[in-house]
């Protein structure tokens, strides 16, 4: 049974087309999650898995001499503007802790980390001198400084690291904190220090409430490298891992792919659901196109509106500056706003009422030339509003945009039906009195005939 404060579900309700009881049943089946530690009182918390909205979360954090705490603070607030459900902090250097902690205390959605990068920072690059003890004390530092979800890199074994070595893909492991974990592996010859504690981790998880993200070390970095041995093997382990930590009372979310080409999109998110027992499915992308440097937001925006659409419950955003540096505050403008139009595209297939209002009523505003309200219902409100006017020269016409002007189809469209039914009315009109003169000359002629 899943423990969480009754107010912190409540409050991730109030924005759901869901009842409470569905929300309490989701969790209790493992099929929803509210990341939301014990210590930790924020204001937005939220509801993740089936039936929910979908999700979109926001990265940010330090990269040694590439940023500054207020520079993540900026992202951060940016994040949070443009409609981001929770924020991570991927932060690398020697500030890391100190971000965190201030992070903590100003976002006000659910807060997740990568521990494994706390421990590559403790290591001094040296991350294969740690002990094994090292990487769980990370973990109940971090949840007891009120950290909401962790993604732990527990999947990934000694077995498929060995397999890795034989270079089967173009590009081998491409997630970093799978890369760490697998460097002490070869260079120790132990068992990952997250599967042998797995124990001690739902331990802490529990009892701080923390929800736990099981990373994808092995996610494909190449659509060529998709739905291999090596993702499908630590999936299998993940599926285990999952039902071990939901039975002992922690909330589990499962992450995926990575770089995948549209045509198995549908089936990576039935293979997750099939093998992790309808676990929440938290998805970086998908990309569906290697070729797109500076446009990933776009390449990812595509696979996570179809990966949603078919399933998929959280979205974690990609930026312009995806393989290519470390995002500014614009990036992450881009990079929530590719999400979240991915994730309100596929929550119209998913049937989700209010999403399915929110369209219904922009096109009605549209259809009135009713900028003002178009511009409120929009994802972003502020952008369009700002382009119209910026296009709108003095003295034109206000109901309509630059693009058509007078020939607007709308309008034309309007004022033609307007006039046709004005005219059919006055044709209707004559007609009426014709026939009412009609019969009165006939009854005239009929009386003269009897004479």
């Amino acid at each position: 049974m899943i423990k969480l404060n009754e107010s912190v579900i409540r409050r991730a309700s109030v924005l759901e087309d869901a009842t409470l009881s569905d929300i309490k049943a989701g969790l209790n089946n493992g099929t929803i999650v509210i990341p939301a530690n014990s210590r930790r009182n924020m204001k937005r918390p939220c509801a993740i898995g089936k039936g929910m909205k979908t999700k979109v979360n926001a990265n940010l954090g330090l990269s040694p001499g590439h940023s500054g705490i207020a520079n993540e603070l900026n992202k951060l607030k940016v994040a949070e503007e443009f409609g981001a459900d929770t924020v991570m902090d991927l932060s690398t250097g020697p500030l890391l802790n100190k971000l965190r902690q201030i992070v903590l205390k100003e976002s006000t959605v659910p807060v997740g980390t990568v521990p494994v990068y706390e421990i590559a920072c403790m290591s001094k690059n040296k991350i294969a001198s740690m002990k094994e003890s090292d990487f769980t004390d990370v973990l109940w530092k971090q949840a007891a400084e009120g950290v909401d979800f962790f993604t732990v890199h527990s999947g990934i074994t000694l077995e498929l690291v060995k397999y890795a070595e034989k270079n089967p893909r173009i590009m081998n492991i491409v997630s970093r904190g799978g890369a760490l974990i697998a460097s002490w592996m070869r260079a120790n010859n132990k068992e990952n220090p997250f599967l042998t504690r797995f124990d001690e981790v739902i331990k802490l998880c529990g009892k701080y409430s923390v929800t736990l993200s099981l990373g994808d070390s092995l996610r494909p970095g190449s659509i060529l490298d998709a739905t291999d041995r090596l993702q499908l093997g630590e999936l299998i382990v993940l599926g285990e891992q999952q039902q071990k930590a939901f039975k002992s009372g922690v909330q589990v979310m499962i992450e995926g792919p990575g770089h995948v080409p549209l045509d198995q999109i549908v089936a990576n998110v039935q293979l997750q659901k099939s093998i992790c027992h309808g676990a929440p499915f938290y998805v970086l992308g998908p990309l569906v196109t290697d070729a797109a440097p500076g446009y990933d937001h776009i390449t990812g925006a595509i696979g996570g509106a179809i990966a949603a659409a078919h399933g998929a419950d959280y979205l974690c955003y990609v930026t312009p500056a995806e393989h290519v540096r470390l995002p500014e505050a614009e990036d992450v403008k881009q990079g929530v706003m590719a999400s979240k139009i991915a994730a309100h595209a596929a929550d119209i297939v998913k049937g989700i009422p209010s999403a399915i209002k929110r369209d219904r009523e922009i096109s009605e505003a549209r259809a009135k030339r009713d900028w003002k309200k178009q511009f409120a219902l929009a994802l972003d409100p502020v952008t369009p509003m700002k382009s119209r006017e910026a296009s709108r020269p003095a003295g034109t016409e206000e109901d309509v945009c630059t693009m058509c002007s007078e020939y607007c189809s709308i309008k034309v469209t309007e004022e033609s039906l307007n006039e046709a039914k004005g005219g059919g009315q006055e044709a209707a009109g004559r007609g009426q009195k014709a026939r009412r003169k009609r019969p009165l000359r006939r009854r005239k002629r009929v009386v003269r005939d009897k004479r």
